[in-house]
């Protein structure tokens, strides 16, 4: 078994993760970043919650340069959270520029000083769409990056890289995961919206996994279908 780290940001995916890793390997601990998104406050307690649950040990390291100086609506400092599909193109307007190159290359230090040999993200194939920083053409180069640069030859262990987050929600229920105890809505609220994208990718994914959803939303109206890609030229 890998002694490994993992990303953790109390969302649904990296809660799967953390579960996925201490079957899987040896967990160190797991690691959460304060940077300024809107959601970042009820996000970090849950993965809180979720570490002491399982007994792993939990860090959180403030990034507050990112909320300070980057453009996105997803951070304090930007403007309004977009609504509808996940996959819609005013979905980018949540991006936050490089955000895991950082944070991967933060827990990549971290990792190697806690004496571990592998990292753990939770980027999967529904990402792919908008967040360049989740693809595997990145993945693949910032591992090799994070193997050159240390000693311990750190690896980046990325279990549901080609699993959707229906995948992912049947996976983390046969692991016993929690997930009325994840926090996904970008708004940041007393209780999910409903309705920006990460509360529509959510909902949708206990609804193709055929898992009952343990979430209350503020609005349980339909489900928006994904825009029409524009006609090739």
């Amino acid at each position: 078994m890998t002694r490994t780290l993992v990303l953790l940001s109390g969302g649904m995916d990296s809660t799967a993760a953390l579960h996925w890793a201490r079957r899987e390997h040896e967990v160190a601990g797991a690691v959460s970043f304060d940077y300024g998104s809107k959601h970042n406050a009820r996000e970090i307690e849950l993965a809180r919650w979720q570490c002491e649950k399982l007994g792993v040990p939990h860090d959180v390291l403030a990034l507050p340069f990112i909320n300070e100086h980057f453009n996105s609506d997803l951070l304090l400092s930007g403007g309004n959270i977009p609504e509808g599909h996940y996959a819609d193109e005013n979905m980018r307007r949540t991006v936050v520029p490089f955000r895991n190159g950082i944070m991967l290359a933060i827990a990549c230090g971290l990792a190697e000083s806690r004496g571990a040999r592998a990292l753990v993200i939770a980027a999967h194939a529904g990402d792919h769409a908008i967040y360049p920083d989740c693809r595997e053409e990145f993945m693949q180069a910032i591992a090799a990056a994070m193997r050159a640069g240390t000693y311990a030859g750190i690896e980046l262990l990325r279990p549901f890289i080609q699993l959707d987050k229906a995948a992912i929600a049947r996976l983390g229920h046969d692991l016993g995961v929690d997930f009325g105890m994840t926090w996904s809505c970008y708004k940041g609220g007393g209780i999910h919206c409903g309705v920006c994208g990460t509360c529509v990718e959510r909902r949708e994914a206990f609804l193709k996994a055929g898992l009952p959803d343990p979430t209350r939303y503020l609005d349980e109206g339909a489900l928006p279908a994904p825009a029409a890609l524009p006609p090739s030229s």
